[in-house]
């Protein structure tokens, strides 16, 4: 057996130092997504599951960048991260000028078949920059300059993002700066500093950058009763779906409001709202179980970590994960405006299934090469 070969066969083996449990809830999601996937696909007048078959695909891809990564030494992405930060901001400046215009928001690369969302990517690289940034130049105890700097990292792809205009990734990126801020001892005076700064931003938004279909949505959310059959009427269909799902649901493919169309975009904003019609309690159930596993898995990897950057880089990742699952459930169950954010892993959509793989993927590298120290 060549060099080549045994190098094969013990990264291989290392395969047997994941963590399972991680990926046991990984399986659950992607599963319970495809099957979500192909029950909306059923009332589809053509018949030939396009959009199972790109899923599966994405999976594919994904799952080939997933044993690439989880087998590679995470710690070398700090030697990478302002590179890739520079070339994700690159592409969300691209996507302004030459991208796609889809539901309202130029955020779209389209190559014939094949789409492709830079603000996924970004998700990735903010999350390595801020754990970058945090592990090398954050002073303790927090300071204001730690506040700043880490702020304008967020600041350039979060104004790229609203200039699509998305507010709903916007969101998720703001939120993955202040809860690692959080964790990395932010006082109270600055997260209320935050907060005035943050309702000052809410209202330059309203005036210059929200669509006039986000300002709808929040006005609906405030009062679905003023856009009944407009913008109210999505989150008026998925919590009838939800109410109708019972213990076991309709079963897959016999949902009324899925199957019959009562329910747009069934595939990806409401998803859950699907699998809650159609597997009832026991499939929202299973739902939330493994999402819950999978977030305990990575708070405890993170009190774990050996060093500071694999701590940062751990949180971030289900900062991200936690912040979009949040949200979409949120949106369903009308607790939040609708954004256009999927649900993690479930929901249909090639170029953030692939990205958060990704995530899991680093993970997995982070729990084969070992456990150590607490979070200082």
């Amino acid at each position: 057996m060549n060099l080549r070969s045994l190098t094969m066969v013990r990264r291989i083996g290392q395969l047997r130092s994941a963590d399972w449990l991680f990926l046991l809830a990984l399986f659950a999601l992607l599963a319970l997504g495809l099957s979500a996937i192909y029950s909306v696909e059923l009332s589809q007048a053509s018949g030939s599951f396009l959009n199972v078959k790109k899923q599966l695909i994405a999976m594919a891809v994904g799952g080939a960048a997933f044993l690439v990564i989880a087998l590679s030494n995470y710690k070398s992405l700090q030697n990478y991260s302002l590179a890739f930060y520079v070339l994700c901001n690159g592409l969300l400046a691209a996507v302004l000028v030459f991208g796609n215009t889809i539901r309202g928001s130029t955020g779209w690369f389209v190559l014939g078949p094949v789409s492709f969302q830079p603000v996924e990517l970004m998700k990735v690289s903010l999350v390595i920059a801020l754990a970058t940034y945090f592990s090398r130049k954050a002073v303790r105890p927090f300071s204001l300059r730690s506040l700043y700097q880490s702020g304008l990292i967020t600041a350039v792809p979060v104004v790229l993002v609203l200039m699509q205009p998305d507010f709903g990734s916007a969101s998720v990126l703001m939120g993955l700066w202040i809860m690692v801020m959080m964790f990395a001892g932010m006082p109270w005076r600055y997260i209320a500093l935050m907060g005035t700064v943050g309702v000052g931003a809410f209202y330059l938004s309203w005036q210059y950058f929200f669509a006039a279909y986000q300002k709808a949505r929040i006005l609906t959310f405030l009062d679905p009763s003023l856009d009944p059959l407009g913008q109210g009427y999505n989150v008026t269909q998925a919590i009838i779906a939800i109410g109708s799902g019972g213990w076991f649901g309709s079963g897959l493919g016999f949902g009324t409001q899925s199957q019959l169309k009562f329910l747009p975009e069934s595939q990806t904003d409401f998803i859950f709202a699907v699998i809650a019609e159609e597997l009832g309690f026991f499939g929202v159930s299973l739902l939330m179980v493994a999402f819950a596993l999978l977030f305990v898995r990575l708070w405890q990897m993170a009190r774990r970590a050996s060093d500071d950057f694999t701590a940062y880089l751990v949180l971030g990742v289900g900062i991200v994960i936690f912040l979009q699952f949040l949200v979409n459930v949120g949106m369903n169950l009308g607790l939040f405006p609708v954004t256009g954010i999927g649900l993690p892993y479930v929901s249909y959509g090639g170029s953030s299934l692939v990205v958060m793989l990704v995530l899991a993927a680093v993970i997995q590298s982070v729990a084969i090469r070992g456990r150590g120290s607490h979070l200082r």
